[in-house]
Parts: structure tokens; C-alpha cells; sequence
């Protein structure tokens, strides 16, 4: 399994929006072959930071969903107007070696 975690932090008082936005997603990546789940994690004590982590069947699955065009739609969800805070976007790549 492949899993991707990614970390973002709202720098404009728009986090509940982006609460609303993963609320109301349109889950187009859960048709995408490959694609085996996704949480949205939001720490307890840092309510603009954001944990998305993804579990795919394989790393040329989800590169090949990360190049195409349903990822771009995908985001197109994203509030207007939300900036983030530089520096703190993170994206890890991972394989899992036990469950």
C-alpha cells in the first residue's frame, strides 16, 4: 500500500470553510482506480491545520491520479480567497511495510 499524508494551515480565519469544503466533497478520487481511502484529520488544539491522508493500492496508481485531470477537479472545491500559511505545507510519501 502507498500512502500520501499531507499537512496545510489556514492563514485567513477560513477554516471552517475548508471544514465545509472536505465536508462537501464531490469524492471523485473514490472512483479513481488505485484509490482505496481518505481521512481528513484536523489537530484538537490547531484549528486552522489540516491532515489529509490518502491509502492507494500502489505509488503508479496515485501519481497517475496526481498527473491527470480529475485532480485538478477535484480541487476546484477549495474556498475562494484561502491563503495558507508558507512553509507550513508538508507532502510525505510512504509505503507501508506492516499493518
Amino acid at each position: 500500500m502507498y500512502i500520501v499524508i499531507s499537512k496545510f494551515k489556514v492563514a485567513n480565519d477560513m477554516s471552517c470553510d475548508v471544514q465545509q469544503a472536505f465536508k462537501n466533497r464531490p469524492h471523485l478520487v473514490d472512483q479513481v482506480e488505485g484509490f482505496i481511502a481518505m481521512e481528513v484529520l484536523q489537530p484538537e488544539h490547531q484549528p486552522d491545520e489540516f491532515w489529509l491522508l490518502t491509502r492507494w493500492s500502489d505509488q503508479e496508481k496515485y501519481q497517475q491520479w496526481h498527473r491527470g485531470h480529475s485532480y485538478k477537479k477535484s480541487h476546484q472545491g477549495i474556498p475562494k480567497g484561502l491563503k495558507l500559511i508558507p512553509g507550513e505545507t508538508e507532502i510525505r510519501h510512504f509505503e507501508l511495510l506492516s499493518e
